[in-house]
């Protein structure tokens, strides 16, 4: 009776550890699955230098009512204003070249699509890199014309409150500003009307 008793157990135990057995090993080659994946996931990845070394920022142009702009987007680190100028906006633009130091743009930095009264692609939409020409820092927004707390006869613009640089609605700057020369402009280019795509240049014209 003991015997056949102890016949009966050895099944019971042997299929428990055979359970035990597969599910351990089923389990181990999970998580040997996992790490071995993760490295390889982790490759498709951009790094952070990658991201640093300048992959395009794309922009959604449709949010941006007109007059207002953008200011709380990055490309290499650096801060981007995109502003949608109103054809009031684009109209004072001409009335202060003798005040500016460097209307035209010829030494300041720009692609050469940009090269223009606008400093524009297209003339509705300002594109810049946020940061003084100066030391820096990032000039504030000041688009009401008249607004005599920057300067008499204010056109709007940009006004640096580290150490007073102003810029007009081109990102050009005024004479007795500190800033030597006008805010930089990044490369970029359009994807239809509503897509702006920050560090890729657009087509050279004449070019498909």
């Amino acid at each position: 009776m003991s015997d056949h008793a102890a016949d009966d157990t050895v099944p019971e135990v042997d299929e428990s550890r055979r359970k035990f057995l597969i599910a351990a090993t089923a389990g181990t080659g999970a998580v040997g699955a996992v790490l071995t994946a993760v490295p390889f996931v982790a490759s498709w990845m951009p790094s952070e230098s990658a991201r640093a070394a300048g992959l395009p920022t794309e922009i959604d142009l449709s949010k941006i009512e007109p007059g207002q702009m953008l200011s709380n987007i990055f490309w290499r680190k650096q801060p981007i204003y995109v502003v949608r100028r109103t054809p009031e906006m684009l109209a004072s633009l001409a009335a202060h070249d003798a005040e500016l130091k460097d209307p035209e743009s010829k030494d300041s930095d720009q692609p050469a699509y940009a090269k223009n009264g606008a400093r524009a692609l297209k003339p509705e939409f300002l594109v810049l890199i946020g940061t003084c020409t100066h030391l820096g820092c990032l000039p504030k927004t000041r688009f009401t014309p008249g607004d005599a707390s920057v300067m008499a006869n204010w056109p709007g613009g940009f006004f640096c409150p580290c150490h007073g640089s102003k810029f007009d609605l081109a990102g050009r700057v005024f004479e007795g500003s500190p800033a030597s020369a006008n805010l930089r402009i990044p490369p970029y280019s359009f994807d239809g009307d509503n897509k702006l795509i920050i560090g890729v240049d657009a087509p050279a014209k004449g070019v498909a």
